[in-house]
């Protein structure tokens, strides 16, 4: 569609029959992200507050609408870039973020460790330099004021105040040790997030047969060194029974899932209806057989 099209349909938003404007809605909403500019320039050159808010309606509708598919599309491809999932997520919020930001600011922290390493240091002392660098270095921390803040599971947001929940945490450490080519993954257990260093570079899938791991990490606890007895005692502590996916590696839709059930848990407690009944929407991409 042409622009003077497109702005001519804009202006009939404010028609004062009501079929009318639910019509022009309903088409501007299917031209998608590319009419946002337009909208946006519309919304500026007015100050009739109703006509505002229908156009702040329709830019919020085009914008929920390309995550969710966007996000669609990450998972049916595989999921194989965790980055991507995340910055996905994160464009719910925050729908001009860019990936090229957040992969800058991660290899940031990755560059200073990089220059560090070397071949013949143990896995151990890998796991060691990494945590020296993004906990005492970088700062990178759990949030302790407000652990249910909906800040806490963005990942623009963490990067930024360097403050996070148990699995945004851990997104921040895959997302190092996957550019410095370190087998480390995520390991989703209730109530905890875990990362757990592999003894070899095996792709992990949903239904693969189980891998070595070496010994596995906690990001909430500066990066603290567990063997599976501690898992084992977590578990006995939680009073759950112990399955084989608490102890092997998760994929990165679970990572997504387990950040989104956060946010629907923040928003929850913040009482924020409207981002409860979207966040639920897009957390059923996630739960299709």
């Amino acid at each position: 569609m042409e622009k003077k099209d497109i702005r001519a349909l804009i202006h009939l938003l404010d028609d004062p029959d009501n079929e009318v404007s639910d019509v022009v809605t309903g088409n501007l909403r299917k031209l998608g992200t590319e009419i946002i500019p337009d909208l946006e320039n519309a919304w500026e050159t007015t100050m009739d507050q109703h006509y505002q808010q229908k156009i702040e309606n329709i830019i919020r509708d085009i914008q929920f609408r390309n995550v969710k598919n966007k996000l669609t599309a990450w998972k049916e491809s595989g999921a194989e870039n965790l980055l991507e999932g995340v910055c996905w997520l994160a464009r719910y919020q925050y729908p001009d973020l860019e990936t090229k930001e957040v992969k800058q600011a991660i290899q940031s922290v990755s560059r200073d460790i990089w220059l560090e390493l070397n071949n013949r240091l143990t896995a151990l002392e890998k796991v060691r330099i990494i945590n020296h660098f993004i906990f005492d270095v970088h700062k990178f921390s759990k949030s302790k004021k407000n652990i249910s803040s909906p800040r806490n599971s963005y990942i623009n947001l963490v990067l930024e105040s360097k403050k996070g929940n148990p699995v945004s945490l851990g997104v921040i450490y895959l997302l190092v040790a996957q550019t410095l080519d370190i087998p480390i993954y995520g390991v989703n257990l209730p109530k905890i997030f875990l990362l757990a260093y592999m003894d070899d570079r095996s792709v992990i899938k949903k239904r693969t047969s189980r891998e070595e791991v070496l010994f596995y990490i906690n990001p909430s606890l500066k990066g603290a060194v567990l063997g599976r007895k501690e898992v084992d005692h977590y578990l006995s502590q939680q009073k759950l029974v112990p399955q084989e996916s608490y102890y092997r590696p998760c994929s990165n839709e679970a990572i997504i899932e387990r950040l989104l059930l956060n946010l629907i848990y923040s928003y929850e407690k913040a009482g924020q209806p409207d981002k409860l009944e979207d966040l639920r929407e897009l957390l059923k991409i996630f739960k299709q057989e």
